[in-house]
């Protein structure tokens, strides 16, 4: 295994969270076994980054429907760094989200909450030399689900981000400040205190836009003391 995409030893949620119920089937019985990476894990996405275009970040129009997505529009933006504070370019992030009645467009989502037929719930960008991203959409909304009795999760954005290579690949969630649903969810509370809190993004008012959208910032830092908390990935 490469070095520099050695497993992660910071505070991540666990294979195993007897709260949250599906991790009971999937964890591991037996300590996972270091497979020798390939030449394709170890090197980049290629021709994808080039391909990219600024309204594959616009989750509020990039239906191709010629509609808008109904729903609060949101701006999130943020950096991503390393645990020096340096920035990381040129990571492409992937994000995915429940439309604004906390519904997705899958075949398993049978929440009886409406479709928006202007929303298909993914977008993709990559850093700039700073190391910023910046995705428009709209504010999802909470959703049922059966982990426990009266279960919702929270209002939350996937985030995926691939580096240099696809072994670097990186997968977490961005949440919202002061929701009440937090303190209820096992997902988010999967996560060890204080570090949890890394995953709430910030209102930012000088991010809003007036008349328009409303601000949100989200720092996402891969290593370090201040890591953001990403999901549990074997060796």
């Amino acid at each position: 295994m490469h070095e520099s995409y050695l497993p992660r030893d910071d505070d991540h949620p666990p294979f195993l969270y007897a709260d949250y119920r599906s991790t009971v089937k999937r964890s591991p019985e037996m300590s996972p076994v270091a497979i020798v990476q390939t030449l394709s894990e170890v090197t980049g996405p290629g021709p994808a980054v080039s391909e990219l275009t600024t309204e594959d970040a616009d989750l509020t129009t990039n239906a191709g429907t010629g509609g808008e997505a109904i729903g609060e529009r949101i701006i999130v933006t943020g950096r991503v760094i390393d645990e020096n504070e340096e920035p990381v370019p040129d990571t492409i992030i992937e994000v995915w989200q429940a439309n604004s009645a906390g519904r997705y467009i899958h075949q398993r989502d049978d929440h009886p909450a409406p479709l928006d037929p202007n929303f298909i719930g993914v977008g993709i960008t990559k850093t700039g030399p700073d190391g910023e991203y910046r995705f428009t959409s709209i504010r999802p909304g909470a959703y049922p689900w059966k982990n426990h009795p009266n279960a919702w999760r929270p209002p939350h954005i996937h985030f995926s981000l691939m580096g240099p290579a696809l072994a670097t690949r990186l997968i977490t969630q961005m949440y919202f400040p002061g929701d009440p649903l937090h303190a209820l969810d096992p997902i988010f509370n999967s996560v060890p205190a204080p570090a949890r809190e890394r995953l709430v993004a910030e209102y930012d008012h000088d991010v809003t836009i007036e008349n328009w959208a409303l601000g949100y910032r989200w720092d996402i830092v891969l290593r370090g003391k201040s890591a953001t908390p990403f999901e549990e990935v074997a060796p």
